[in-house]
């Protein structure tokens, strides 16, 4: 057989066992929501996840956990605080859910400036021990560059953005008052949490003294009454317990593991490929395109390549607020 008949038959075989339609890169908040929209429109989509396995609930190892069954009773010791200065800056790094972060040591940070990137390597990334406070941007945000004289002007506003909030806000899951105040704009909202006397007491002091200021409820990503959209994804009501970051088995709040990655797996069209970093986006200067993604298995070092017309990448810090 011709020697090119050979690389033809052998790259085409792997190319075709290797294909989809789309490849999501992360399995985050962000990834998560990729591969729910894609897989609900039909496309075979791959997701590469560079950490373990998280499963809803049955990977929550400290979720019912109460404080006297920790060593420490849910504080972190003076030698892993020395260990991890970076990490151990975040309110969710306790006892309970240090599994979910990657330390320091694991990850080195080289910073030419202060920057506190908190890691979490598995499936469901940050959105397992993020803040859940989900405020919209309002058009003033959109509008700060060409306002101010700084950076460059974004390409679209808030009325470009505002279904797809109102679209995520929904499925998600929001609750919050709707205030009518136009720098902090109103969404499609379960009902809110409602403050406790004192929080009544400053907001009262403050709407008798000033016109302009807002003391308001913050808008957050918890089922305070579930709707039918959040029974169907399996989720039940936030049972209001403060242990979020250890992983919420009622699903009260949302993370990729309890919302969009379940919800794209039963349309059947999703793939789920964990400890894969992906070393390398597959550039194809005829096509002039991207057409695949190189990945390294971090358990066999082995290399692979993976090919789709869609590659969705997601590197996020997304704020712990």
């Amino acid at each position: 057989m011709p020697e090119d008949s050979v690389k033809v038959n052998i790259n085409g075989s792997a190319t075709i066992q290797n294909s989809y339609d789309a490849i999501v890169i992360g399995s985050g908040i962000s990834g998560g929501w990729a591969a729910k929209e894609l897989c609900d429109h039909g496309l075979k989509t791959l997701i590469l996840e560079r950490g373990k396995d998280v499963s809803h609930i049955k990977d929550y190892p400290t979720a019912t956990k109460d404080p006297w069954d920790f060593p420490h009773r849910l504080e972190t010791t003076s030698a892993l605080k020395k260990d991890n200065p970076v990490v151990s800056k975040c309110y969710a790094f306790d006892e309970s859910a240090q599994h979910f972060f990657v330390k320091d040591k694991d990850h080195p940070y080289i910073q030419e400036k202060p920057f506190d990137w908190i890691r979490g390597y598995q499936v469901g990334g940050k959105s397992l021990m993020w803040g859940r406070e989900t405020q919209r941007w309002s058009r003033f945000d959109f509008e700060g560059p060409a306002r101010d004289g700084y950076a460059t002007s974004w390409p679209i506003g808030y009325h470009d953005l505002a279904p797809w909030y109102s679209h995520v806000e929904i499925f998600a899951g929001i609750c919050g008052n709707k205030d009518g105040v136009e720098t902090l704009p109103d969404g499609e909202f379960l009902p809110p949490w409602e403050l406790n006397c004192v929080e009544k007491h400053v907001q009262q002091k403050i709407k008798e003294n000033y016109s302009d200021r807002y003391f308001l409820q913050g808008r957050c990503a918890h089922l305070t009454k579930p709707a039918p959209i959040h029974i169907q994804q399996g989720r039940g009501q936030c049972q209001a317990r403060d242990l979020c970051h250890r992983g919420c088995p009622y699903g009260g709040y949302f993370s990729s593991n309890s919302s969009t990655l379940p919800w794209a797996r039963k349309t059947g069209n999703l793939t789920m490929k964990t400890h894969a970093v992906v070393h390398s986006i597959i550039y194809d200067e005829k096509k002039n395109k991207a057409t695949g993604v190189r990945v390294i298995d971090t358990v066999t070092k082995q290399s692979t390549e993976y090919f789709a017309k869609i590659i969705f990448v997601n590197v996020m810090n997304h704020p712990f607020v």
